[in-house]
């Protein structure tokens, strides 16, 4: 994950997608009114209206197509999100900073041992499915560090995401530059006082569900769920690269940094 310079000059072409609250379809055809339309291959930066959830799938979309996204907040939450203001767009867009991120990879093996994969910006968690709590055994670089683990669940984040569900989970906020993930538990039984680590953003994370016909797992790549699995291989795609455009002074570093410091 790193930081780059501001666009040189204003992008040409915009495109703006919007999630399905009124007030982000209304200001869609507000600012298309003023700043024209292109669709989202042809666009130079894609403007998403919405809140966080609704940013995550708009970079999800265009994980092919790699276009810097600017996300303006027409949603509940918008920690990834620029403040809305329809005035001189163009202007911050070329004066904002571009952060870039890698996603995670997850490959899930579910009980019929069939695999499927998916990519996570957030995180990767794993969540029991029923009223009995989950037991996993947890390998890091293919060595076992946690033989049993009774939880709720546990959960792999990246930088990007450990203000979200990972903070939620008493996980910990991670520096954007750091170069770590963090596995957090989910109301963990036993070992009690564990409370998680972090991870070089290199390793390889494995987690095998014990006991799966009594106790199923579901796992979760951002909003993409394999119920039942087996087993979960977690691992950074540094080959994949997604752009999100910020204001120049509120990049997504200081806000990470100042969440930290968040009473």
């Amino acid at each position: 994950m790193r930081f780059l310079p501001a666009l040189a000059e204003a992008p040409k072409r915009l495109a703006f997608v919007a999630s399905d609250r009124p007030e982000a379809q209304d200001a869609k055809a507000r600012l298309e009114a003023s700043y024209g339309m292109a669709t989202e291959a042809e666009a130079d930066v894609v403007v998403a209206l919405g809140g966080d959830g609704f940013m995550l799938e708009t970079l999800h979309r265009n994980i092919a197509i790699g276009k810097p996204i600017y996300g303006m907040n027409r949603g509940s939450v918008g920690f990834l999100m620029n403040d809305y203001v329809e005035d001189g767009l163009q202007e911050r867009i070329a004066a904002a900073e571009l952060a870039v991120i890698h996603p995670l990879v997850m490959v899930a093996l579910d009980v019929d041992h069939k695999e499927q994969r998916a990519l996570a910006i957030n995180e990767v968690s794993l969540l029991r499915q029923t009223r009995q709590t989950a037991k996993l055994r947890v390998f890091i670089d293919g060595k076992a560090r946690m033989n049993e683990l009774i939880c709720d669940g546990v959960l792999l984040s990246t930088p990007a995401g450990s203000t979200a569900y990972n903070l939620s989970a008493h996980g910990p906020i991670i520096p954007l530059d750091a170069q770590v993930l963090a596995l957090t538990p989910i109301s963990a039984f036993r070992p009690r006082r564990w409370r998680g680590a972090l991870l070089p953003h290199k390793a390889k994370v494995s987690i095998e569900v014990l006991e799966a016909g009594k106790r199923p797992v579901s796992a979760v790549a951002d909003n993409f769920e394999v119920r039942d699995i087996l087993e979960v291989h977690i691992h950074e795609d540094r080959h994949t690269r997604l752009e999100m455009l910020f204001d120049a002074g509120r990049s997504l570093e200081e806000r990470v940094l100042t969440e930290q410091f968040y009473a």
